[in-house]
């Protein structure tokens, strides 16, 4: 997928809306506020399933003397903070999505990489318990679907 067709899923509203709404944020994670994590949350608000090299596009055209090295850096910050959560779909690249402490899964097109959150089909965390846990504590669980998302399905239709 290019860096300018950056995918757009109807994910759950964040209610981030103004610059003092981010800054708060990060505040509130306990980080010091600096122009590159207002643009890296800001776009990771308006931009959800996205690549760092997507973000780093996306925060230059703001910040044209931030590096790749440094939106890595406000990721994993914000990752450990909580802020924001990594996504690794079998086969592409880490995404980083906004949306966290809901234990959601994701959809993903495996024609066009297209990511959508879905709900957990259980409910609460972790919406899914192994059989045998080994006496772990399970607190989370990911699930990842994968098939046709539908406007790959109408341009398969069409051939």
């Amino acid at each position: 997928m290019s860096e300018s067709a950056l995918p757009v899923s109807p994910g759950r509203a964040l209610g981030l809306s103004s610059p003092s709404e981010v800054a708060d944020s990060i505040r509130s994670a306990a980080l010091k506020v600096t122009e590159p994590r207002l643009a890296v949350l800001a776009a990771l608000t308006s931009t959800p399933h996205v690549s760092a090299e997507q973000l780093f596009t996306l925060v230059k055209a703001q910040l044209p003397s931030t590096s790749l090295q440094a939106v890595y850096g406000v990721l994993a910050a914000f990752g450990n903070a909580g802020l924001v959560r990594k996504v690794e779909p079998a086969g592409s690249p880490a995404l980083f999505e906004r949306r966290v402490g809901d234990n959601h899964h994701h959809l993903v097109c495996t024609r066009c990489s297209v990511v959508h959150d879905v709900d957990c089909a259980v409910g609460s965390a972790p919406c899914l318990v192994p059989e045998n846990d080994s006496g772990f504590a399970v607190h989370a669980a990911e699930v990842t679907y994968w098939g046709l998302c539908p406007a790959c399905q109408v341009d398969l239709a069409a051939l």
